[in-house]
């Protein structure tokens, strides 16, 4: 049986960057995922490191990025990480790159990433945000159904290599 971990990652206080933490929630309410283990880990990044560890084949993390494109505009990112970057993951704040570097110096092996990004519009800036922008916040469902669809196709595809539909 192929294992998937969907992950929620971002701050509820900081606007648009709750974009995954949102999506965790709405992919929570939803029976289409199967066997597919859904987390909102906030800002959380060592529980994602160790988390990572856990023998899954695939995580798929949902988060707002700046991509350049327009607020709202979603898109699929197969990270490449460099393992020998020595950047150390903070308890208190969740930057997916130095949690993916992370994995191996605790003894772990990283399974594949795939990112859902969301492309934000703010991010609260010095005084925060309590809620989504509107593009963003239009965004969840259908970054929901793409997480759906990303998942059926990754155990139809045995997950582990591969182009991803």
């Amino acid at each position: 049986m192929t294992r998937i971990l969907v992950a929620g990652i971002g701050n509820i206080f900081c606007g648009d960057d709750a974009f995954g933490v949102e999506v965790a929630r709405a992919l929570a309410r939803s029976d289409a995922l199967g066997q597919a283990d859904v987390v909102d880990f906030g800002i959380s990044g060592i529980d994602l490191a160790f988390a990572l560890t856990d023998g899954y084949d695939v995580a798929i993390l949902v988060d707002a990025a700046p991509r350049g494109e327009e607020p709202g505009t979603l898109s699929i990112v197969e990270p490449q990480i460099d393992a020998e970057d020595e950047t150390i993951v903070s308890a208190h704040g969740l930057d997916p790159v130095a949690v993916l570097q992370s994995v191996a110096r605790i003894g772990g092996h990283a399974p594949r990433v795939l990112l859902v990004a969301c492309e934000p519009l703010t991010l609260g800036g010095e005084e925060g945000a309590m809620e989504l922008s509107a593009p963003v916040a239009a965004a969840v469902e259908p970054a929901a159904r793409l997480v759906e669809t990303l998942v059926a196709s990754l155990r139809e595809a045995g997950c582990t290599e591969g182009s991803v539909q």
